[in-house]
This record gives C-alpha cells, structure tokens and sequence, in this order.
C-alpha cells in the first residue's frame, strides 16, 4: 500500500488549482468555426428531415380525410337519386288519374255500384 503524505496532497492540490473549468460550448467542442457548423448543419438536415415527416402526416391525414367525405358524398347522392325517384313516382299516379280523367273521361264508381267477387 501506499502512503500519502501531506507532500503529495500538495501536489494534487497544485495541480488542480491548475485546472480551469470548461464551459458549456468548450465541453461540446462548438467553440471552433469547423465544429460549429458542422453542429448546425447536423441541425437543419435534423429539422428537414422532421418537417418531412410532419408534411407527409399531414398529407395522409387530409387524403384519407378527403377519402371519407368522397364516400359520404357518393351515399348522399344516391340518396338524392332514391328520393328523386321516389318523388316522381308519387307525381305519376296524380298524372296517370288526371290524364284518365281528362282525356278517357274516366271517373270512380259509386260505392253502389262496386261488386265484390269472392275467391273460389
């Protein structure tokens, strides 16, 4: 083992009184031109790459997004057609009893005179 003696705590305490505290930036080594922009240029193509990711989120997002309202719409147009269809058939009986009225002189029967035939 071995001793220490008060001559060689001297001597550490010399030396790290020697030593001076490093900064933040100096630690990194970003104090110099090269490292500097070598760190910043990391940064941007950091951020572009990010921003990439973000925007084409984004995109699928508003497609599928855009997908959904194109569904949406394809069922309320073929609803409309359904109701389109549904209405013109109740216009055509009002024509169909006008036209019979009007041009084959047709009217309804008294309730006197409607039979009922019994099935057999």
């Amino acid at each position: 083992m071995r001793k220490i003696t008060n001559n060689s705590k001297r001597q550490t305490a010399s030396r790290n009184i020697g030593l001076k505290k490093l900064s933040v930036i100096e630690w990194l080594g970003i104090d110099r031109g090269a490292t500097l922009g070598f760190t910043l240029l990391l940064l941007l193509f950091l951020s572009s790459g990010l921003g990439v990711v973000l925007t084409t989120h984004q995109n699928r997002s508003a497609f599928n997004e855009l997908q959904e309202l194109k569904d949406e719409a394809n069922e309320l147009d073929t609803e409309w057609g359904q109701l389109l269809i549904e209405q013109s058939t109740f216009g055509v009986e009002g024509r169909i009893e006008e036209k019979a009225v009007s041009q084959l002189l047709m009217q309804l029967p008294d309730l006197k005179e409607i039979v009922m035939v019994a099935d057999e």
